[in-house]
């Protein structure tokens, strides 16, 4: 057990190898209990969250979602979000780490607007499934999952809970369901066949695909160009809080750091500074060591845009490494498999 993301939760269940395979080719269950939710309603929703964060809102369809930032007046980003559009309300899904800061926040700038925020996070909890084979075992559960397209929510009901279903960015599904039944479901599910993931696993598959955590790889300091994270932003919308500072970016071309992805040679940490040619180029974010990646270090953070490319070769503390283009787990792949084929039979 540990802590995950402002959460105790599992660090693992078994051999972390079991664990990313089920990510990888068949069915992984874990625990999102990390995560808070919350509803805004009132005849202002719509309008006032799209004022608040950097994606669309205003034109977000029934039953679908969005990926956005929160930022501060001077453009900096002070969470991150999912939003999702479900007809009477607006569901907002963030870490339970970043839950206080996001609640104070729309409080700060609720003022005249008809909207009602409510923290849900004690009644509603959620459990993740991830894995190619995701789908089957859901049906397997009881759990039939109609066709549904990245960031879809849709109400469902399993033996006659009421619960929400999400379909995840990541080959993932999420179901969302009172606290009280979780329990049920996670057994049900290990019965149909999933493994059981613990937390450290899936912050290994989530920096081999690339994926920044706020607090992590995103802090209250960067600004939203910088972290490549294309998805959150929308250039249309209007205007919103910090929308000038990330305009005024979007015209001048005027951010120098960008976020990517390393392949280490040996193991590095978190808070190393990268270099190339004696001089200090960017920061390390985020690491893991993958089981089957022949002691390789994979990891995440930021460098200087102008000698960003994937293949540049830097060095991180006194460890060689390279540049990588995100996501990390092609690259991860093609190397092994390149390193398979050069050795003598």
């Amino acid at each position: 057990m540990g802590e995950y993301r402002g959460a105790t939760t599992a660090a693992r269940f078994g051999d972390p190898r079991e664990e990313l395979a089920a990510l990888r080719s068949g069915c992984g269950v874990y625990d999102l209990g990390c995560r808070a939710k919350i509803s805004l309603t009132g005849e202002d929703r719509m309008r006032w969250l799209n004022g608040m964060v950097t994606n669309n809102i205003r034109d977000l369809a029934v039953g679908r979602g969005v990926y956005a930032f929160l930022l501060n007046p001077q453009g900096r980003i002070l969470g991150d979000l999912y939003a999702y559009n479900r007809g009477e309300s607006i569901a907002v899904d963030t870490d339970l780490s970043q839950a206080e800061k996001i609640l104070s926040t729309f409080d700060h700038y609720i003022i005249m607007d008809d909207v009602e925020v409510k923290n849900l996070s004690e009644e509603l909890t959620a459990l993740g499934i991830g894995g190619p084979r995701s789908r089957d075992m859901l049906t397997a559960s009881g759990l039939p999952v109609p066709e549904m397209q990245s960031l879809e929510i849709q109400s469902s009901s399993w033996q006659g809970i009421d619960c929400t279903l999400v379909r995840g960015e990541r080959n993932n599904y999420e179901i969302w369901l009172p606290a009280k039944d979780v329990r049920q479901l996670w057994n049900s599910l290990l019965a149909a066949g999933a493994t059981p993931v613990g937390f450290e696993t899936l912050e290994l598959e989530r920096i081999e695909s690339g994926v920044p955590a706020y607090g992590i790889d995103i802090r209250e300091r960067d600004l939203p160009q910088e972290t490549e994270q294309d998805r959150a932003l929308n250039f249309s919308k209007g205007c919103y809080v910090g929308q000038e500072i990330v305009e005024r970016i979007r015209s001048r071309g005027a951010v120098h750091r960008k976020f990517t992805g390393f392949l280490a040679d040996a193991p590095v940490t978190p808070g190393s500074k990268v270099a190339a040619n004696d001089k200090d180029i960017g920061e390390i974010t985020s690491v893991a060591a993958l089981p089957s990646a022949e002691h390789r270090t994979i990891a995440l953070g930021y460098i200087r845009r102008e000698v960003g490319a994937p293949g540049r070769e830097v060095k991180i503390g006194t460890t060689k490494a390279t540049v990588v283009q995100l996501p990390l787990r092609q690259e991860m792949l093609q190397r092994n498999e390149s390193s398979r084929e050069q050795r003598p039979a």
